[in-house]
């Protein structure tokens, strides 16, 4: 599924893509081709596509690149696949009852549970919020045990 989307696997590239999307969501799939729950991911992500295009745009980041780790590090993505967020070069975060804020980890259950989420982080920008509420009832909300380096 992945000749849908750009790859990206350059911090540059990442970097490029953060600051020209402009007034629409620009989501960023960190993660590998070859795991199997990023697949799903993936194929959830390009049968929205379509539906999302006016107001979304979608890349998939190379996990393992070297030049990429800067981001991961910056995001401290630990678990795979890793979605996140940006509207108009910012950050957006979303708050879906679990500790961590920063980015979705996990697939979707389904297409239309990424089109709610990405409708939200949408909306919310667009109403100069930084964090906006997940549309998601608790149970489609994927649970993980986050693991704090250092503490």
């Amino acid at each position: 599924m992945n000749y849908l989307f750009t790859t990206l696997s350059k911090k540059q590239e990442v970097d490029s893509i953060i600051r020209d999307t402009i007034d629409k969501v620009l989501v960023l799939r960190f993660g590998r081709a070859s795991d199997l729950v990023c697949l799903q991911l993936d194929d959830i992500l390009a049968k929205s596509a379509r539906e999302l295009s006016e107001f979304a745009t979608v890349a998939l980041v190379d996990i393992d690149s070297e030049d990429i780790q800067v981001y991961v590090k910056y995001f401290d993505i630990t678990l795979i696949p890793s979605t996140i967020f940006f509207f108009n070069a910012h950050h957006m975060k979303m708050d879906a009852g679990t500790a961590d804020h920063t980015k979705w980890i996990g697939a979707f259950h389904e297409k239309q549970d990424f089109i709610d989420v990405v409708e939200a982080v949408f909306r919310g920008a667009m109403k100069g919020k930084l964090i906006v509420n997940c549309p998601l009832p608790s149970e489609r909300i994927p649970k993980y045990q986050l693991l704090y380096k250092d503490m």
